[in-house]
């Protein structure tokens, strides 16, 4: 089965139960759970000969990893080091050749997203709403910033600015250097939606963001005023759960275009400047996507089925069936394949021009739900009980 947390009005909301589930608490944001019975099981894995066997060079923890929340809480690569938090705040500094523990940092906050950052800064955002600024050296506090919701997405640096999207509908920007707010952008958050959403995506002068209501924005870095707006998916239906199309994966950008996938909606390919759809394919998925410009675009979808599609147009050029109801993580290119987590901690390997299992390996027994993290041919490997792998291609 599978669990869609979705939010609704201003309370949060802790019981759960089966079918539809009302949650509370504390926070500002009320939740619902919705519960996905699937007539069968995980499909079971098909044996096949490795190509190849990816090497393991270094395995680490990062503290208790997402805990009983079972959040996405990705790593993040700067200066030749992999940072991680668990769902307590403790923060831990790799180095990203050896898995050697360069520091660790007890922050003792509630964390529901992965870490981010650059400009030396390493970024935590918090569920009680806080953006938390560390030195990438040495892991000391520079700066912490009041925001007015919790942090759903890893946030992310660029231009002397820290963007962060919150549960209210806001994109932030604060001052890397001081963390003084500067921008907020605000969209009304639909009566009935997804928990989650899309990291936003500076791209040059512009943040990139995707909303509740199937749009996607384009806003001005120094002022956060919109330059674009565009409708990926249009929300239809009798009731709200038909009618729901969040944009719950990070967009992608590569060279000149934006990719985006919404949940009962479509894939796109959008124009980076002006926000024009150059093309769309029906396509549901809250999980995510992974782009090569100019030839293919790849996408876990919300069955468990992995496409590649034509990048132009959106055609199929292949789908992996065989991983149904496995509860994939977005997929993530390197070099000629492309490969994805999935819930028993198996990591796939499939093949870029036809979708075959080139390889498997199992690098942990909790799940992968974190899209691998490519970076000089190594895949780093998240899993949600705070494992990190580092695992090379021969």
């Amino acid at each position: 089965m599978m669990w869609h947390l979705m939010k609704v009005n201003q309370i949060f909301r802790t019981a759960i139960a089966s079918g539809l589930v009302l949650l509370s608490g504390c926070s500002a944001v009320e939740y619902l759970f919705v519960e996905e019975v699937y007539e069968a099981p995980p499909t079971e894995l098909t044996e096949f000969t490795n190509e190849f066997q990816p090497q393991v060079i270094w395995d680490a923890s990062a503290g208790d990893g997402a805990g009983e929340t079972k959040n996405d809480l990705s790593v993040f690569w700067l200066n030749g080091k992999i940072f991680a938090v668990d769902y307590e705040g403790e923060v831990s500094a790799f180095n990203a050749e050896t898995g050697r523990r360069v520091w660790e940092t007890e922050l003792d906050v509630p964390v529901i997203a992965g870490i981010g950052g650059g400009m030396d800064l390493v970024i935590v955002g918090t569920q009680k709403g806080q953006l938390i600024a560390l030195n990438e050296a040495d892991g000391e506090e520079r700066w912490r910033a009041r925001l007015t919701s919790e942090v759903l997405a890893p946030p992310t640096t660029d231009g002397g600015m820290v963007v962060s999207r919150t549960a209210d509908g806001r994109v932030t920007a604060v001052s890397a250097d001081s963390g003084k707010v500067q921008w907020s952008y605000q969209r009304a958050v639909p009566l009935l939606s997804l928990r989650g959403a899309g990291a936003p995506v500076i791209a040059g002068d512009n943040v990139i963001a995707g909303y509740d209501n199937g749009k996607l924005v384009a806003l001005s870095l120094s002022d956060g005023k919109v330059v674009w707006e565009k409708s990926v998916a249009v929300p239809r239906g009798r009731t709200e759960l038909d009618r729901l199309v969040d944009i719950d994966a990070d967009p992608v950008v590569k060279n000149d275009n934006v990719y985006v996938v919404t949940y009962q909606g479509n894939v796109s390919g959008l124009d980076l400047a002006s926000g024009q759809v150059l093309w769309s394919r029906e396509m549901s998925s809250q999980i995510g996507l992974d782009a090569a410009y100019g030839e293919a675009v790849y996408i876990s979808d919300d069955e468990g089925y992995v496409w590649a599609v034509q990048d132009g147009s959106g055609d199929a050029l292949w789908r992996q069936t065989r991983l149904l109801r496995r509860q994939l993580s977005a997929p993530a290119i390197v070099g000629d394949y492309v490969v994805v987590g999935d819930l028993e901690g198996y990591v796939h390997w499939l093949a870029r021009n036809d979708g075959r299992f080139v390889a498997r390996q199992q690098i942990s027994d909790a799940a992968i739900r974190s899209k691998p993290l490519v970076k000089d041919g190594v895949v780093y490997i998240t899993a949600l009980d705070g494992s990190i792998s580092a695992v090379r291609v021969p």
